[in-house]
């Protein structure tokens, strides 16, 4: 089903070393094909970081964006990164592009790599056909800044298959549907 367009760019294997020229290959936090899941990258278009605006509370019904300031793409020896800070939340979003089919849900989980250091990706299911680019959320639960690696694996995706649902996201209108590769605020 990945290959025939349910995730776009598709990478059916799992990659932990790319190529950085001629004859060198550098090590990359994994991504593809793995055993029973597929690990999705984060794009290096677009990562936001909540803020402390005092007097203000974040409300889900009435977003402010003005809570989440953009944080700088920076790039490495290592690749290219974001840096989350101590004790913070962010939102990133994933550079494949999913078209889940009426009888899949998705659940995408953090990696170890990352809980290793701290971080801690917000569990999210992708729905019956669901499309977009998914918004991936991650607490940085450490006490020290941390880097979250650009076009790298940052999140595995688990597909549950079953009958094709009575009504689908696509069915149902869901507001999270046909997000672009760019953070998508919360709405009601």
């Amino acid at each position: 089903m990945a290959q025939q367009g349910m995730i776009s760019p598709f990478e059916p294997s799992l990659i932990r070393k790319v190529k950085q020229d001629e004859t060198k290959f550098k090590g990359v936090i994994s991504y593809g094909l793995s055993s029973y899941g597929y690990d999705i990258r984060l794009s290096p278009k677009e990562f936001r970081i909540f803020r402390h605006i005092p007097g203000t509370v974040i409300d889900p019904k009435n977003f402010n964006p003005q809570n989440l300031e953009f944080s700088q793409l920076h790039h490495g020896e290592n690749g290219d990164y974001f840096i989350l800070p101590a004790h913070s939340y962010g939102l990133g979003v994933a550079l494949e592009r999913l078209s889940v089919p009426e009888n899949i849900t998705v659940i995408c989980i953090g990696k170890s790599t990352y809980a290793r250091c701290g971080i801690i990706a917000n569990l999210t299911p992708a729905e019956a056909a669901w499309r977009g680019h998914l918004t991936l959320e991650f607490s940085n639960s450490s006490s020290a800044d941390c880097r979250i690696y650009a076009s790298e694996g940052v999140v595995q995706l688990l597909f549950l298959e079953g009958e094709p649902c009575a009504v689908s996201y696509d069915t149902r209108q869901g507001k999270y549907q046909d997000q672009a590769e760019m953070v998508t605020l919360a709405k009601v």
